[in-house]
């Protein structure tokens, strides 16, 4: 199997990927035109990438079949032209949140002790242990989580350890779930940036967190608590973010920034990384060798699965429903033409298959296959299903 590794990329990983059978390149700095032009010239079977844009124009340039982020995000990916496509897209989740984690607790201790302005003081010769000597400190100030998947919850053991209560929101937080980790959950981003002294963002982008920390969201913020956030730039706005910072006294930690470069050095310029009260980052959250050694061999691990059985973890693109009504359930001898016999008669009668497995029973002499199809089932279809002398019964379960 052919790999284009189009990012930076761990040694390990590499040498996984070559143990595992495949023809690996590796061209990290490949962006842009130049990216289209190598899948269309090299014809790799399988795309790795960290931050490098994977649009249309690249995934329809050559053969692809898999696209791997080697992190948890994937929105620098078309996963849309992807679907069109039979491309999978995967991640590899969980394998960079203690990483982040610790970025995000290391961002707040620094703003309650203004590190980066002590530093930034002495290296200009400047003493100024009276204007620093005045931090509130976090022990039993309110830590408020937005998002409590696999980063957010490595926030709450470090919260604790700070002697931090925890309140939360996240669209599939529950009060079960909240009482098992500990926290109180809430019901909306604005309560809890009204009941907390720090808020921690945690949470993929996708459509529906876009902009989910708005200008409400920052009004409802209590006058100088602090906002921290390593998740991505886009699911705040940064206007009223920045408009807080100036009005309410809110300090900010930030990792991410909306436009931020894809390459890893360039210029940026951001108003709202240059305000008073900003400390910020270059989007290194996951930036640990801890981290990467753990997502390289996730990456390998995903790369091996699919070129072995075809499954791919953690595909982020498959339908979590079909537009399935029925699903026909065949017990059968496992014969050859079994199942080519069965799926004849399906689309003889103008039924679309939406998805389907074939199971073997102990000893290989019987099978069960499920398939779930896109319209009525009549009887006459199920008798001519019936009457192959594999078949040893069918039945229809209306979904």
């Amino acid at each position: 199997m052919r790999v284009l590794v189009a990012d930076t990329f761990e040694q390990s990983g590499l040498d996984g990927l070559a143990a595992a059978g495949c023809e690996v390149a590796y061209e990290p700095s490949l962006k842009d035109q130049a990216l289209v032009e190598a899948v269309t010239a090299r014809g790799p079977e399988v795309l790795v990438v960290r931050s490098t844009r994977v649009p249309e124009a690249v995934l329809a340039a050559g053969p692809l079949e898999l696209v791997v982020r080697a992190g948890a995000g994937y929105n620098t990916i078309d996963v849309a032209a992807a679907s069109r496509l039979g491309i999978y897209v995967a991640n590899c989740p969980g394998k960079n949140s203690i990483a982040v984690a610790e970025l995000a607790f290391g961002l707040i201790c620094a703003l309650d002790r203004r590190i980066a302005d002590n530093v930034a003081d002495l290296r200009a010769g400047v003493w100024n242990k009276a204007g620093y000597a005045h931090a509130r400190g976090l022990y039993g100030r309110t830590l408020g989580l937005i998002g409590v998947g696999g980063i957010g919850s490595q926030m709450i053991p470090r919260a604790k350890g700070f002697g931090m209560p925890v309140v939360a929101w996240s669209p599939s937080l529950t009060l079960d779930r909240a009482a098992e980790l500990g926290i109180t959950g809430l019901s909306s981003p604005e309560e809890v940036a009204a009941a907390a002294d720090v808020v921690s963002v945690h949470v993929a982008l996708n459509d529906a967190t876009r902009d989910l920390l708005d200008r409400a969201f920052f009004d409802a913020m209590r006058p100088g608590a602090f906002f921290v956030n390593t998740s991505r730039g886009e699911v705040v706005d940064e206007a009223a973010l920045a408009d807080a910072i100036r009005a309410k006294g809110v300090r900010a930690g930030l990792d991410v920034y909306v436009g931020e470069p894809a390459a890893g050095t360039g210029e940026f310029v951001s108003e709202l990384a240059g305000l008073p009260g900003v400390y910020g980052t270059h989007h290194i959250g996951a930036s640990t060798d801890q981290a990467q050694e753990a997502i390289a061999a996730e990456v390998v691990r995903i790369v091996r699965t699919f070129a072995q059985t075809g499954a791919v973890p953690h595909a982020v693109n498959l339908a979590t429903r079909t537009a399935a009504t029925s699903a026909i359930v065949v017990r059968h001898l496992d014969r050859p033409g079994t199942l080519a016999h069965t799926l004849d008669a399906i689309s003889a009668a103008g039924i679309n298959v939406q998805e389907m497995e074939n199971i073997i029973f102990g000893g290989a002499v019987a099978a069960v296959a499920r398939i779930s199809v896109q319209g009525v089932v009549e009887p006459e279809l199920v008798e001519t299903i019936k009457a192959h002398d594999a078949v040893i019964d069918v039945t229809v379960i209306v979904l």
